[in-house]
């Protein structure tokens, strides 16, 4: 399966999707539904639990954000943008307590459907029955994806990983909203390719910080997405081609920025000195460091 032949896809793209998955496994339409729907019960259990809790996670840097934001006054008067912050790291501060989530397509970037899609429908009033074929769509453009590149922070850095799930996320708005599979398509392909370069630098190797936030980000990033896409704005690169380019920039990228926290935040001495208590060890004990360039 290409992006392009999701694209030029009888409507809706989630029945195309599905009829070709139960071809190539055998398995009955009912019972793919049945199970989609229920991973959307345990996407918005997960959240339940991320929004009442400020439990810390192991590390301790993450675990109170999620119900912070969510029971904050909403300066900025926008229910939508701070309900898909909350959701999405609300999932990922689930993931950081070992909580039961599900990777989509990784739990490093667990929350960012949940919080776009099910946050847009909460925001519009609409039943979990109504995220069963987006969440179909959204599983089509996660395989397409890994067809071409990789979908892992370890293999391509962040931009695979979270860039990958804000694809999949505003592909599955577009669905809902009922976009054609050409907007849908074409949403992927903006939030790829607005995601292209993002590294992997986790603090102490921990899926915590940046991740948590990250997630609320690109969460807001795949609904940017799918708004472009249902105006009619269209990735000027055609999709697989951005597909193409992203691969081809993961394998470029060194490998102390893909998830070996041996390069960006991980490197600050912040995230040295975590990694160094996390590890029973002296601050001191651990190589590495930022190379600070000096001021003009």
């Amino acid at each position: 399966m290409t992006l392009e032949e999701l694209m030029n896809a009888p409507a809706p793209a989630s029945a195309w999707v599905l009829e070709r998955d139960c071809q190539e496994t055998g398995l009955d339409p009912q019972d793919i539904r049945a199970e989609m729907l229920r991973r959307i019960g345990e996407m918005r259990a997960s959240i339940q639990r991320g929004l009442q809790s400020d439990a810390k996670s192991i590390t301790g840097m993450v675990g109170w954000n999620a119900k912070g934001l969510w029971e904050a006054t909403d300066a900025l008067q926008s229910p939508l943008l701070r309900r898909v912050q909350a959701y999405a790291m609300a999932v990922n501060e689930e993931n950081a307590r070992m909580g039961r989530i599900v990777a989509a397509p990784t739990a490093g970037s667990a929350g960012t459907i949940p919080g776009a899609l099910i946050g847009v429908a909460d925001h519009l009033g609409l039943p979990d029955e109504r995220l069963v074929a987006p969440m179909i769509l959204a599983a089509g453009v996660g395989k397409a994806i890994s067809k071409r590149m990789f979908i892992s922070g370890a293999a391509g850095g962040c931009q695979a990983e979270i860039g990958s799930s804000a694809a999949m996320a505003a592909a599955a708005i577009v669905e809902l909203l009922g976009g054609t599979p050409r907007a849908a398509v074409h949403a992927a392909s903006l939030a790829l390719m607005n995601t292209i370069g993002l590294v992997c630098d986790p603090v102490g190797g921990y899926v915590e910080v940046p991740c948590v936030s990250r997630n609320a980000f690109f969460a807001v990033h795949a609904v940017s997405a799918a708004q472009l896409a249902l105006a009619q704005l269209e990735s000027f690169i055609p999709p697989d081609e951005v597909l193409g380019a992203m691969a081809s920039v993961g394998r470029m990228m060194p490998a102390a920025l893909r998830e070996t926290a041996e390069g960006g935040l991980a490197q600050t001495p912040t995230g040295l000195a975590v990694t160094a208590r996390m590890e029973g060890k002296d601050e001191g004990d651990l190589p590495g460091g930022m190379i600070e360039l000096p001021l003009a």
